[in-house]
């Protein structure tokens, strides 16, 4: 069963994100965007079963509260590579090797949104969740 279906964040530049997401994840696709009357721009940035949605507000602020947002990736190697001839530097790889079955590490996009991206080194849930 597939828990999440979306998450949806405001920012002050979706083109940013856009960006940063599309480079770090290449799998993931636009779905769809277009200019909701009221409402703003938007995106949405994903895969057939989920994605992540943007929408574009002059001088949106990042919450205070919001830690990150975790994605799963196959090669964390390959993604810290794209991202670095990109020029973006991690903003934390305490995690990268600290753990036997899982590396993590963490960025911030150009709007400031942190992310944490996550490589599962084993199929055993019960290995990698501990």
């Amino acid at each position: 069963m597939q828990l999440l279906e979306h998450i949806h964040v405001t920012v002050d530049s979706m083109g940013a994100t856009e960006k940063f997401l599309l480079l770090a994840m290449p799998q993931l696709q636009r779905r769809g965007a277009g200019d909701a009357e009221g409402f703003g721009n938007w995106v949405h940035l994903g895969t057939e079963d989920c994605y992540i949605a943007l929408t574009e507000v002059a001088g949106a602020v990042i919450p205070g509260e919001l830690r990150h947002i975790g994605l799963v990736v196959d090669d964390i190697e390959g993604l810290m590579s794209r991202l670095a001839i990109a020029g973006f530097q991690s903003s934390d790889e305490s995690a990268l090797d600290s753990h036997p079955h899982r590396r993590r590490v963490y960025y911030f996009d150009k709007n400031g949104l942190p992310w944490e991206f996550v490589q599962y080194l084993s199929v055993d849930s019960a290995l990698r969740n501990d």
